[in-house]
């Protein structure tokens, strides 16, 4: 449902999301627009679109929750490759460089 706005800015929408678990198993808890991830190893995913993305100029906001809670405010998560029918992104320790697998991983695509 598209609310109702005021003002001359353009709305934006979100145009994939996924909330997943990255220890274990890999696995989608919900999503939107969003068929699967692919798990490339300790921190480093693939999260594949069910409709892909008219070009590769979206933005991608991150988050997760370490499964170490020595890692919490020391990590670093990005987006690392772009193409229209998927993003890569990874997750890293930032005082060691280390990869991690955090608990919890999500993922937002604005374009």
């Amino acid at each position: 449902q598209v609310p109702t706005i005021s003002g001359t800015a353009p709305l934006y929408m979100c145009r994939a999301w996924v909330n997943f678990n990255g220890t274990g198993t890999v696995a989608i808890r919900a999503s939107g627009n969003v068929s699967s991830i692919t798990d490339n190893g300790t921190g480093l995913y693939t999260v594949n679109f069910t409709s892909a993305m008219t070009d590769t100029n979206y933005a991608v906001t991150l988050g997760a929750r370490p499964a170490s809670s020595g890692t919490n405010g020391r990590s670093l998560i990005c987006g690392t490759t772009y193409s229209t029918s998927a993003v890569q992104i990874q997750f890293i320790n930032a005082a060691d460089t280390a990869y991690l697998d955090p608990d919890v991983y999500c993922v937002a695509v604005f374009r």
